[in-house]
């Protein structure tokens, strides 16, 4: 058994070690406060400051959309004279008797319009604005040429309004006089103006029967082939001259085939053209 001095000493030894336990454990609990103060002091720190870059963005946000909003007013007035040519874009469906202009890539007015006869068909293919004027009576006052490289073509008006809607023409684009004068307001010189006629691409509704003295994306078609088959050796130009007619005639006879002016469904199939819808 212990002597009482013994468990006196003992239990001061323990007092002693637990007072300096809970000396250790209110220096730990303090320095734990000290630094919760700091990681919350630092974490207002950090919050005011993003708050700060966040309000920061959102005035230049508001700042930038007040301009667009402002651009898009300015690019919306079609009598604006000095409209940047390469924000519209005119696409011309000749099968639907549709021309529809594009303001930066979106839908911005649709007219109806006429387009050319299948034996003058409108030229398919994507040209670009380089002519414009105010053109007599039978054009409707107003003219925007494309650059077609088998003849004069373009966007017009007429003295024949009934004809909108139909495929009438000789291949130009056909339009209300009040639509083609309001069009010529705001497109530019170097506008690009798509055309497509059917399913089919440079074909459009199908083969034709090429004769000499027609003309055509159709007939450019052909000419680049022969021109890549050694047969043709003139200038690649959509029409159907006599250059043509002899590199035909010399690809017939390569052949064995009866020589004719005419190109036929069957020979241009031959050739390796292929309708796919």
């Amino acid at each position: 058994m212990y002597h009482e001095n013994q468990v006196f000493a003992i239990a001061t030894v323990e007092r002693g070690l637990f007072l300096k336990r809970t000396k250790k454990a209110v220096f730990c609990f303090m320095n734990l406060r000290s630094n919760i103060k700091q990681t919350s002091l630092m974490s207002i720190i950090i919050f005011i400051i993003i708050l700060s870059l966040a309000t920061i963005c959102l005035l230049i946000s508001m700042i930038h959309g007040s301009s667009k909003l402002r651009q898009h007013k300015y690019e919306n007035s079609i009598f604006v004279n000095n409209h940047i040519s390469s924000q519209y874009t005119i696409l011309v469906d000749v099968e639907i008797s549709k021309l529809t202009v594009f303001m930066n890539g979106k839908i911005y007015k649709t007219y109806r319009c006429a387009g050319g006869k299948f034996s003058t068909p409108s030229p398919i293919g994507t040209w670009t604005i380089i002519d414009k004027g105010k053109w007599n009576e039978g054009f409707g006052g107003s003219w925007l040429g494309i650059d077609v490289p088998w003849g004069k073509f373009g966007i017009h008006g007429t003295i024949f309004p009934e004809s909108i809607g139909h495929n009438t023409s000789q291949g130009c684009i056909r339009m209300y006089n009040k639509d083609v004068s309001e069009l010529y307001k705001y497109i530019n010189h170097g506008t690009k103006v798509a055309i497509v006629d059917g399913c089919y691409g440079v074909w459009g509704r199908g083969f034709r029967t090429l004769k000499p003295g027609m003309y055509g994306a159709d007939v450019m078609t052909i000419q680049k082939r022969l021109q890549s088959m050694g047969f043709f050796k003139g200038y690649i130009n959509g029409k159907y001259e006599s250059s043509l007619q002899d590199a035909i005639h010399r690809y017939q006879i390569k052949n064995n085939m009866p020589t004719d002016n005419n190109i036929y469904p069957a020979t241009i199939k031959k050739l390796g053209f292929v309708l796919i819808d």
